[in-house]
């Protein structure tokens, strides 16, 4: 992929289910667990210091509010997929799982598996904090 229309193209092609397109931002709603849980997933595009392209996938686990910080870094520790990161969402610091890959690396099957580990990694990590909700 070389740039962030391409991989916005894919999305829509592949049958996702965008709630949002804008430039440089898109917003996939995964149903899991038979349609019982949802997870937003953002896709949004970043530039390091050198201009290298990078593809963000996010997906908002809770408010940081009441979170035991060392329980959720711990299972950090544990993911093989992804980082946790405090982002605000409409002024309101929420615990994030994120990951950041170069556009020369992706592809189609990349970026899907990346939507996917995170929008089901990131709904198991709200399920646990959330004692079962479905927040987001």
């Amino acid at each position: 992929m070389d740039n962030f229309e391409q991989i916005r193209s894919h999305l829509v092609a592949s049958g996702y289910r965008m709630t949002l397109q804008q430039p440089f931002v898109a917003c996939v709603e995964l149903s899991l667990a038979q349609g019982k849980r949802h997870q937003a997933i953002f896709l949004s595009e970043l530039q390091d210091d050198d201009d290298r392209d990078y593809l963000r996938v996010s997906t908002a686990i809770a408010p940081i509010t009441g979170i035991d910080a060392r329980r959720a870094l711990a299972f950090n520790w544990h993911s093989r997929v992804g980082y946790l990161a405090i982002g605000e969402l409409d002024g309101v610091p929420y615990l994030q799982l994120c990951e950041n890959r170069p556009y020369d690396c992706l592809d189609a099957a990349e970026i899907d598996r990346l939507v996917l580990e995170i929008g089901g990694m990131g709904d198991e990590m709200e399920h646990r904090i959330s004692a079962g909700g479905d927040l987001l």
